[in-house]
Formats: C-alpha cells, structure tokens, sequence
C-alpha cells in the first residue's frame, strides 16, 4: 500500500495534452525552417557556398 502511494506521486513523463502541445510546436519550428532554406536568399547563399568548395577542390 505504501508503494502505491508513493508511486501514485511521481510525475514519470508527459501527459497527452503535453504530448500535443510539443508536437505542434515541433511542427511549427519544421515549417519555418522549411520556408526558410527554401528561401531565395538562403537558397543562392548555399548554392554559392557549394559552389566555392567545389572550385576549391579542384
């Protein structure tokens, strides 16, 4: 009996609405990354540093 209530006490992990809340946040942060990698700025500054390392090895 005694286990039990000391058990019962313990917070072991994440509810469901936490779970919930993580997931949208995480989903959220994805999109904006995605939007900005996909961006024209971010896309010609990776093409450009591709492109230099590429010159440099040869």
């Amino acid at each position: 009996m005694k286990r039990r209530l000391t058990l019962r006490g313990r917070d072991a992990g994440m509810t469901t609405a936490e779970y919930a809340v993580g997931t949208i946040a995480a989903c959220g942060f994805a999109g904006l990354l995605l939007k900005v990698v996909t961006s024209d700025t971010v896309s010609s500054l990776l093409t450009s540093v591709v492109q230099r390392a590429l010159a440099t090895a040869a």
